[in-house]
């Protein structure tokens, strides 16, 4: 499979958040995807999404709870042996900042046939260039 630039591919994904583009977001995403995440388990009630159509309605409905959503690439890290990118991220939501990664499986046609969203501590009130 081609590899990605993990920097690069990184950018392009949170560009794509910070505009809420769906569209641009669900792009590099299998039909079949498995998608896991503490948040879809609050919004649609269960932690693994499975298929395209099912993430783009997680993600639709999760957005529509959001009022502002900022997110800021700390680093991306690519390993080979699995395929995979993890991207780490400085998250801004509703005024409320956290640390997360997202780890990105690719498949031999180059597209992400697996995900899963780990979430760190939260700061109530996200202070513009503080952690």
């Amino acid at each position: 499979m081609p590899v990605p630039d993990p920097a690069s591919f990184a950018a392009q994904w949170a560009a794509a958040w910070n505009d809420r583009d769906l569209a641009r977001v669900l792009e590099h995403f299998t039909d079949d995807v498995t998608f896991s995440s503490p948040k879809a388990l609050e919004t649609v009630g269960t932690a693994t999404v499975r298929g395209k159509a099912a993430l783009r309605a997680y993600w639709e409905r999760a957005l529509s709870r959001i009022e502002s959503l900022r997110f800021d690439v700390v680093r991306a890290l690519w390993d080979p042996a699995h395929s995979e990118i993890g991207i780490i991220y400085d998250r801004v939501v509703n005024g409320r900042r956290d640390r997360a990664i997202e780890l990105l499986r690719f498949g031999a046609d180059g597209r992400i046939v697996e995900g899963e969203v780990l979430y760190g501590l939260s700061v109530e009130k996200a202070e513009p260039g503080k952690r």
